[in-house]
């Protein structure tokens, strides 16, 4: 219960890699922490690329940073949307700025290089998106996971449980500063 008492915001849109999104929501929910699901619209429903549904609770503009000490953002096909949304980019930067951890996998780095935020990082994603991280100025690695600083990066699906505890770890040490 290391996280009891704080708030984690996730992204959503359609399209997100369904275990890329549940598998952290519950574990950091496991950890305590109240998990925020918030898309382009609240209360709506939206599907992962294997139809596992989720309700939004909150959009995406009505968010604020200040009330979260993290930010998760899933693979998938979501993160191509996502980053295409001016809340989503503004947040990661605002997110960044207050070097707070922020968590992504799979694809969802695009998100981050649309934000414009990997420049001297080291990170880690799926091999079909090492171009634009690196292009976004990031030293990219093939490994499960890679925590540099405040970003906390994963591969895909089966790198969960190591990229998981990483987040969870990062998030709880953030929390004693």
């Amino acid at each position: 219960m290391e996280l009891k008492g704080y708030k984690v915001l996730a992204f959503v849109d359609e399209e997100f890699e369904d275990l890329e999104m549940w598998y952290p929501v519950l574990r950091l929910r496991e950890s305590g922490a109240e998990v925020h699901l918030a898309g382009p619209k609240s209360g709506t429903v939206y599907h992962g690329k294997y139809g596992v549904p989720l309700t939004t609770e909150y959009a995406i503009e009505d968010v604020r940073s200040e009330d979260y000490i993290g930010l998760y953002v899933p693979g998938g096909w979501a993160p191509d949307k996502l980053r295409r949304y001016a809340d989503v980019l503004r947040l990661t930067r605002e997110f960044h700025e207050a070097e707070k951890p922020i968590a992504h996998i799979c694809h969802a780095g695009w998100v981050l290089a649309s934000a414009k935020i990997c420049a001297g990082y080291t990170m880690t994603s799926t091999p079909g998106i090492k171009d634009d991280l690196e292009n976004a100025g990031a030293v990219w690695v093939d490994q499960e996971v890679v925590v540099d600083r405040n970003i906390v990066s994963g591969r895909r699906p089966p790198d969960l449980p190591a990229f998981t505890k990483e987040f969870v770890r990062v998030l709880a040490e953030f929390t004693k500063r």
